[in-house]
């Protein structure tokens, strides 16, 4: 891409997929400044080459000061409170986040007078489907406050552009997974299924097994993050494989990559789940020219050989 500005600031990119977008840019020749608090972030994902400011989005007179004085073209608002049943627990957390943090970034962004915010949503703001695959045109009907902030952001957007005041587009992320991704929250199943398997250690599903999700490799989504920040404004495109995957589909195909040999355990349940989802990526594909191209095979043996070889390093 040549089309994205020369410089682009990324919130959240020091986590698991605002880092690789970093990367993607540094690659592509942008000048890029990170902001990141760190509260889920590590400092050791920002790559060098890239500013960093650790600052909060919560933090309004902080993130335009660094924001005005960067000057981005592009910014690529990845920064989110993203465990859901934190959501359900802590509805006032993950509003102040989500929302709040949303409309800061959103703001300083207009006073700085960038042109463009890409912003990373999530599929959470379906709720459970009536039809699969799901598309931009079907009904968002969010079952947890996570989803419900990730769609509020959105309306924010859509109501600024529509002032004039700023380009944006929307990428509703499937369930995301790869290297860098944290194994002690709740979101990313294949990294904690992945950690369980080569330690030998037990591993749960919540459930019967057969809840089932749509499962993206992160080098797709940043690919799909990157070409959302040319061509037009007021895109909302799902980024998904377009298959849905149970939760004992992902199991085999961990324990394949890692040699797990035990079955899992099951455990009741957990309140804001979806039970089935999947999307259909009709609008990237046709807006963007984008599809994935990494299977889920592929990708978890990937995610496997990455932390396989974060072991080795941890004792030598």
């Amino acid at each position: 891409m040549t089309d994205t500005g020369r410089r682009a600031l990324v919130t959240g990119g020091a986590g698991f997929i605002g880092s690789h977008v970093v990367d993607r840019l540094l690659a592509d020749g942008h000048c890029v400044c990170v902001v990141d608090d760190l509260s889920t972030g590590s400092a050791s994902n920002v790559p060098r080459g890239a500013r960093f400011q650790r600052v909060d989005i919560c933090d309004l007179a902080s993130l335009r000061e660094v924001v005005g004085g960067f000057r981005p073209e592009v910014v690529f608002h990845a920064a989110a409170q993203t465990d859901v049943r934190r959501s359900i627990r802590e509805p006032d957390f993950d509003a102040r986040v989500n929302v709040l943090g949303g409309l800061n970034v959103l703001r300083a962004c207009v006073a700085a007078e960038a042109r463009r915010i890409v912003y990373a949503s999530s599929a959470a703001v379906y709720g459970d489907p009536k039809r699969l695959p799901v598309s931009e045109a079907d009904a968002t009907r969010p079952i947890s406050e996570y989803g419900a902030s990730k769609l509020a952001v959105e309306h924010y957007l859509s109501a600024y552009a529509a002032r004039g005041l700023i380009e944006y587009a929307v990428l509703r992320y499937a369930n995301v997974y790869g290297a860098r991704q944290r194994a002690d929250g709740e979101a990313g199943v294949v990294a904690i299924f992945t950690r369980h398997m080569l330690a030998g250690e037990p591993v749960t599903i919540f459930g019967d097994g057969t809840k089932t999700r749509d499962y993206v490799y992160v080098g797709d989504v940043v690919e799909a993050t990157i070409r959302a920040a040319a061509g037009p404004s007021g895109v909302v495109a799902n980024v998904g494989w377009g298959r849905e995957v149970s939760d004992l589909e992902l199991f085999r195909e961990v324990a394949a990559a890692t040699g797990y040999t035990n079955g899992p355990s099951h455990a009741p349940d957990r309140r804001g789940d979806i039970v089935r989802i999947c999307l259909d990526a009709a609008v990237a594909r046709q807006t963007w020219g984008w599809r994935g191209f990494v299977p889920l095979e592929d990708g978890v043996r990937r995610v496997v050989e990455d932390a396989r070889a974060k072991q080795l390093s941890r004792r030598s």
